[in-house]
C-alpha cells in the first residue's frame, strides 16, 4: 500500500535518548541464547496499528536474524518500490504464511530463502517474539534467529531491492529512536523511525529510513532484552 506522506518528511517529536541502551554483553549470542531459554516478565510496547485498510487479517512471519559478527548486527532489506504492501520500505525478510507452513517459524524461513536466499543450514532459531499487527491488517510473528558467518545472500529481484546489515547496538539504543506522528485516513498515528547512517552495496554513503513495523518490532525487542 503506498502512502500519501513521506515518513522522512515529518517532524520529530522525540527522541528517547533518556533510556539506556542494551548492554554489549547482552547482545552477543551466548547472552541472546539464555534470554530465549529463560525469558523475563515483560510487556510489549508495541503490538497493533491503526488499521489503514479494511480486509481480513493475514498470518505471517518475518525473521529477526541477528548476524554473529564481532559487533553483532541485524539484516534487513529495502522492498523494491512496485510491491502491492509496503513498497520501498525496510523490513525483515519475511511475508504471508502459506498453507503449506508448519507454522510460523517454517514461515519465517521459507520466506528469508525466497526472498534474500539465506539458507537454512546458516541460522540458529532463538524463538519468537509477541504478535504485531500491522495497518495493512498482516498479523506479524517475528522469529528470532542467529546468523552464521559465511552465509551468502542473493535478493529476488522483484520483491527486495537490497539487503544490508546495521549494527544491533545502534538498534538498541534508544537514543537513536525518534518519534513521528501523522494524521492518515482520519486516524492519529504515532511511529518510531531509527535513520541509520550507512554503505550501500556500491561502496556509497546511504542514509537507510528504518520506521513503521520494522521500527517497532525492533523496539519490542529492546524492552525484551533491557527488562
Amino acid at each position: 500500500m503506498s502512502l500519501s506522506f513521506n515518513p522522512q518528511d515529518l517532524p520529530v517529536i522525540g527522541v528517547d535518548d533518556h533510556l539506556p541502551s542494551v548492554a554489549r554483553d547482552k547482545l552477543l549470542p551466548p547472552a541472546l541464547r539464555q534470554r530465549f531459554i529463560a525469558p523475563p516478565r515483560w510487556t510489549p510496547e508495541n503490538s497493533t496499528e491503526p488499521r489503514f485498510i479494511e480486509r481480513a487479517p493475514t498470518r505471517a512471519s518475518v525473521l529477526v536474524a541477528i548476524v554473529d559478527r564481532d559487533e553483532p548486527t541485524v539484516l534487513l532489506t529495502q522492498r523494491t518500490d512496485h510491491l502491492n504492501d509496503h513498497p520501498g520500505q525496510i523490513a525483515f525478510p519475511g511475508g504471508r504464511a502459506e498453507p503449506y507452513d508448519a507454522d510460523e517459524t517454517a514461515t519465517a524461513l521459507r520466506e528469508a530463502q525466497e526472498e534474500i536466499g539465506l539458507q537454512t543450514s546458516h541460522l540458529d532459531v532463538l524463538g519468537a517474539m509477541p504478535l504485531y499487527t500491522t495497518g495493512t491488517g498482516f498479523v506479524v510473528t517475528p522469529v528470532v534467529a542467529l546468523v552464521r558467518p559465511g552465509f551468502q545472500t542473493m535478493a529476488d529481484p522483484f520483491e527486495v531491492a537490497e539487503v544490508f546489515e546495521v549494527p544491533l547496538a545502534f538498534l538498541m539504543n534508544p537514543a537513536h529512536h525518534r518519534r513521528h506522528v501523522v494524521e492518515f485516513g482520519g486516524v492519529r498515528r504515532e511511529f518510531l523511525s531509527m535513520p541509520w547512517q550507512g554503505i550501500d552495496g556500491q561502496g556509497h554513503p546511504r542514509r537507510y529510513f528504518v520506521w513503521g513495523a520494522t521500527a517497532a518490532m525492533l523496539r519490542n525487542l529492546y524492552r525484551f532484552l533491557s527488562a
